[in-house]
């Protein structure tokens, strides 16, 4: 044990590259951590939890495999880059399957909408439901295209350091209607209303309301039928596993269970990070996939830390409230992803949102993906997980009381619905509540997805990715520019490429 403590501090001497630690290991971190690497960095990541990932992370229970968060990915190109700029291709450590149909939407009252990414297929389903709006179906369509074009291929991966930056955007903010919701753009175009809800809630997989949500996410719509909606086989931790293993390819590293407490700074520049082991790391440059309220609100130190009133101003997205579990048969008539609608969608959303108050009824989105990888499960036996978005911690509701009445409920509206007998064919459960996204991510208020996706707390008004207070510090993941979701959060890491010093250049 000594000869291998000894090697590795003179293999820590003999790699002379700068020094980059990554605070957290979510896909911002893990994505940042293979940029800094290709860019000449040593890198060091930093996790607290026994497992990478963040809100990633993968429970394993009587033989099931579940993801704990994201299920859904679009954008794959952003993943082929990163496998790229580590000398390797996405498909040799990973394997993406499109889905078909992406979501299947199911109304109250028992009819459904099947989204997908095939045009014909999609005017049928609309015409289905309305006629006469078919015409304004593709209006919209053109609409996304046009906001995809700017608001993702052109600014997704920008920078917005300064007021300047986000004034040169305001002429197409204004002409996007970036200023109204992503509801009030939708019913522009589309006049029946479960036709609007169809196409105006993708803001709830990024922590929006679609009432208040800036229209810029009408992209989204676009985003997946020109890149498809796709899922990791053996679960969405493959793809953490894989970037793990780009980054020590690289020569960086991966530290498990170990915590963060506060980033070193001196003269106005960040210069490591301090354990709270009592360890200290030295860094030349230090980037926070932590909540960005939290980075500002702990980690720094005080002279550089956001006052109490604007974290008190900040909006910050719903909680969630997480049910995985595994039956003993199968339910070969569940699709893949299914989003059960309930009787309200406005009220539930002002319910969870403005009052923050758990309503009685709610909709959900269940998670099947034994349909397409059925070694998640053992034979025979299929896993879920079912989501539901409920207030967040501000809310005030408690959630250790709470927490088992509330998974009874969902599982009465899912046996009701599309899974009758599951409460005889339950063989393992684990819930998630929004307490469990602050004991565990240090997610403030509990949030699901960090600050609420509204247009003032968009781009320039978000926290920036290079630090206005510190210089050497970085900030990448949900709560940073441009947002939450897959895509949004390897875009923070790409925009490091912009802002951070080459270190191949520098050394």
């Amino acid at each position: 044990m000594l000869t291998l403590a000894v090697d590795h501090r003179v293999a820590q001497e003999i790699d002379r590259r700068p020094h980059a630690v990554v605070v957290g290991s979510g896909f911002g971190g893990l994505a940042a951590a293979v940029r800094l690497g290709a860019r000449g960095y040593r890198v060091t990541v930093l996790e607290r939890l026994a497992q990478p990932g963040g809100r990633a992370r993968v429970h394993r229970q009587d033989g099931f495999t579940f993801d704990a968060g994201p299920t859904i990915v679009t954008a794959p190109q952003l993943f082929e880059e990163l496998w790229h700029l580590a000398g390797r291709r996405l498909a040799d450590d990973v394997t993406l399957v499109p889905m078909d149909p992406f979501y299947r939407i199911r109304f109250a009252d028992g009819t459904s909408f099947a989204y997908s990414g095939d045009v014909d297929r999609m005017r049928a389903e609309v015409a289905r439901f309305a006629p006469d709006d078919v015409a304004g179906y593709e209006r919209f369509m053109a609409h996304s295209r046009a906001v995809c074009r700017i608001g993702f291929e052109q600014l997704g991966h920008v920078p917005f350091g300064s007021v300047g930056a986000m004034l040169k955007i305001a002429p197409d903010l204004l002409r996007l209607s970036g200023h109204r919701s992503v509801h009030d753009v939708v019913a522009r175009f589309i006049r029946d209303e479960r036709l609007r809800t169809v196409f105006s809630f993708h803001p709830l997989l990024i922590g929006g309301n679609p009432f208040r949500a800036s229209a810029i996410y009408c992209l989204i719509a676009d985003l997946e039928r020109r890149w498809g909606v796709h899922f990791a086989m053996g679960g969405t931790g493959q793809l953490v596993d894989g970037l793990v293993r780009l980054i020590r390819s690289q020569g960086g590293r991966l530290r498990l269970g170990v915590e963060v407490a506060r980033i070193r700074v001196e003269e106005g520049a960040a210069t490591g990070v301090d354990l709270t082991s009592g360890e200290t790391i030295a860094a030349d440059v230090v980037v926070s996939n932590a909540d960005s309220a939290v980075t500002h609100a702990r980690l720094l130190p005080e002279a550089q830390r956001w006052s109490p009133g604007r974290f008190q101003r900040a909006r910050s997205s719903m909680g969630l409230f997480v049910w995985y579990f595994g039956t003993a048969r199968r339910y070969p008539e569940v699709d893949h992803h299914t989003i059960l609608l309930g009787p309200r969608y406005r009220g539930l959303l002002a319910d969870i949102f403005d009052r923050k108050v758990l309503a009685e009824d709610a909709s959900l989105y269940l998670h099947r993906p034994t349909a397409t990888d059925p070694s998640l499960a053992p034979p025979g036996c299929d896993a879920f997980y079912v989501l539901a978005p409920v207030p967040n911690l501000a809310g005030g509701q408690d959630w250790q009381t709470l927490d088992e009445p509330y998974r009874r409920r969902i599982a009465a509206m899912l046996e009701a619905s599309v899974m009758p007998g599951l409460s005889e064919a339950i063989v393992t459960s684990k819930v998630t509540t929004p307490l469990d996204f602050q004991d565990d991510f240090l997610s403030y208020r509990g949030s699901g997805f960090g600050l609420e996706p509204v247009l003032t707390q968009s781009a320039w008004f978000r926290p920036h990715n290079r630090s206005s207070a510190v210089r050497n510090l970085y900030l990448v993941g949900a709560g940073t520019h441009p947002g939450a979701g897959l895509p949004g959060v390897l875009s923070s890491a790409r925009i490091l490429d912009s802002v951070v010093p080459d270190a191949r250049v520098t050394a």
